[in-house]
């Protein structure tokens, strides 16, 4: 699976990080989102899952490879 992240709509809540640190990290300037790799690991999938349904903005999406 592969995750998309739509950085000018995050809204710098930082719940992704919380969901899935191994995926996600925060910019220390503005708080903003970024991905630390596109490709999701099977081990990472539920924590993505959730990340993707918690996120106030809705900028995150998982995707078939």
């Amino acid at each position: 699976m592969r995750v998309e992240l739509d950085e000018p709509k995050c809204v710098a809540s930082g719940q992704c990080v919380m969901a899935a640190p191994d995926v996600f990290d925060q910019n220390e300037d503005d708080g903003v989102a970024f991905l630390l790799t596109e490709e999701v690991a099977e081990d990472q999938l539920d924590s993505v899952r959730e990340a993707v349904a918690i996120c106030p903005a809705a900028a995150i999406r998982l995707l078939a490879s």
